[in-house]
């Protein structure tokens, strides 16, 4: 419903804000050579195209990662600009970085300058567009919609709906047997069976069909009567309950098939995820080896058995995986548990871990505290079992307990840090930790995961919850 308007503007956004590097740089190095900064017996040489070339992609490429142009998440203008401003900077990191390595000549004013310019025309005309209307509909573009169902569905679709007036689309009413909806304070326009009638007293554009389980007897009546209007139809299955996030449908020959257990993540987005995971997991694996190799060693020393502790752990989709970390407990500290779980949990106060668990050895308790435990999590990341962020990893004895609603948090690959981890960790209630997981799948963004792992690093140094 909102895909063609959407898709238009996110074309015109990459255009104008491609046309914007370009003409950054170009009025970046007047001012270079006008402006009375930096070293006034530099003479500015003429801009290599290739810095331009480079700016050009490495912009394009950390907006899409950023999902600057994503359809689905421009809606509000000040959510745009946040994207924006983080996709920039982070950008700016990177050309500066490859600057270094290449293009070395270049003025620092320049890339400074081009940074501000660029950046202030792209929330300039994002601004202008949206004061002036341009992406607003004209009279003419407005869809009047009608759902089919005033029940708690067709409500909920007529919430979802009300943001997007910007769009042209505007709710009429509902269509049910019942004259009055007992939820919403929007009109019942009338009975299903007059909905050709009303379709065309109304002047509907969009018929979203909400029906309960027991009344889609009535879709083929409902369907056969709007075929030849000029009207489009949509079908709400009644099952979300079912679906972990957002449900896809993909068809096998002439047979549609809905799939409940879709990833969260759009194809875009478990690219660019992915990718960052391969590209920062395998620096900072390498970074850790030698320090890995000197607690491995201290480990050994410290107490007989193995160096790797290794647990089955629930991830994506509830398939089970074997997640590694340090050891930290004596070896086969209890048959009947694992290193983090005691026999006997807490239901009260819902948690996992005991700050003065008697098994813990020496090492394992400095490891656990800096979570040094947890880096051979690095080798699950490029694995590709675990994600550098994302939910907790559970223990399966622990999602048998889980509640219908929770199963939501196996819509992402499992993370070696989270939402969770750093707003609270394991001094947090059990059954807070499933909000926070979901929290993240759902406003998931290359700069979350960024934001994350930045915090994730002053949690670490200040031992929060860790034990």
């Amino acid at each position: 419903m909102l895909g063609r308007h959407k898709v238009n503007y996110a074309l015109l956004a990459f255009v104008l804000d491609a046309l914007g590097v370009i003409g950054a740089f170009l009025v970046a190095k007047e001012l270079r050579t006008a402006l009375p900064l930096g070293n006034p017996e530099l003479t500015v040489a003429a801009l290599p195209r290739a810095v331009v070339g480079i700016a050009l992609l490495i912009w394009s490429i950390t907006f899409f990662a950023f999902s600057v142009y994503d359809p689905e998440r421009r809606t509000f203008l000040a959510g745009e600009i946040l994207r924006i401003l983080a996709a920039s900077l982070f950008a700016l990191l990177v050309l500066a970085g490859i600057l270094y390595f290449s293009f070395r000549d270049t003025a620092r004013l320049l890339i400074i300058y081009f940074y501000i310019c660029d950046s202030l025309w792209m929330i300039f005309w994002r601004v202008g567009v949206h004061t002036f209307g341009l992406v607003h509909p004209q009279p003419e573009q407005t869809r009047n919609v009608v759902i089919v169902g005033a029940n708690e569905l067709g409500e909920h679709i007529a919430r979802v709906l009300e943001p997007y007036s910007w769009s042209g689309l505007h709710v009429r009413g509902f269509l049910d047997e019942l004259s009055t909806s007992p939820i919403s304070t929007l009109p019942v326009l009338g009975p299903p069976s007059d909905i050709r009638a009303i379709v065309k007293t109304h002047r509907i554009d969009e018929v979203i069909i909400a029906l309960p389980h027991h009344q889609y007897d009535q879709l083929d009546g409902i369907v056969t009567a709007l075929q030849t209007l000029a009207v489009h139809v949509h079908i709400v299955p009644n099952y979300p309950s079912l679906a972990l996030f957002r449900p896809t449908v993909e068809h096998l020959e002439d047979v549609p098939l809905i799939n409940l257990r879709e990833s969260a993540l759009s194809t875009q987005q478990r690219l660019v995820k992915r990718a960052f995971d391969l590209a920062a997991g395998l620096a900072l694996t390498l970074a850790a080896l030698p320090f890995m190799a000197v607690v491995a060693a201290a480990i050994r020393l410290d107490s007989p058995g193995p160096i790797i502790f290794k647990q089955l752990r629930v991830g994506e989709n509830g398939r089970l995986f074997t997640m590694y970390k340090f050891r930290s407990m004596v070896a086969n500290a209890d048959a009947d548990t694992t290193e983090t779980e005691p026999s006997e949990p807490e239901e009260t106060t819902g948690t996992h871990k005991t700050p003065d668990d008697p098994r813990v050895t020496r090492i394992g308790r400095f490891i656990r505290r800096t979570s040094i435990d947890e880096l051979p999590q690095f080798f699950n990341v490029l694995l590709g079992t675990m994600s550098l962020v994302g939910p907790r990893p559970e223990m399966p004895w622990l999602v048998e307990k889980y509640q219908d609603w929770q199963y939501r948090r196996f819509a992402v690959p499992p993370g070696m840090t989270g939402w969770w981890q750093v707003n609270g960790r394991s001094g947090k209630p059990m059954h807070l930790h499933t909000e926070d997981d979901l929290y993240y799948i759902e406003n998931y963004s290359l700069r979350l995961d960024v934001v994350i792992l930045w915090k994730t690093i002053f949690v670490v140094l200040n031992g929060q919850g860790a034990f």
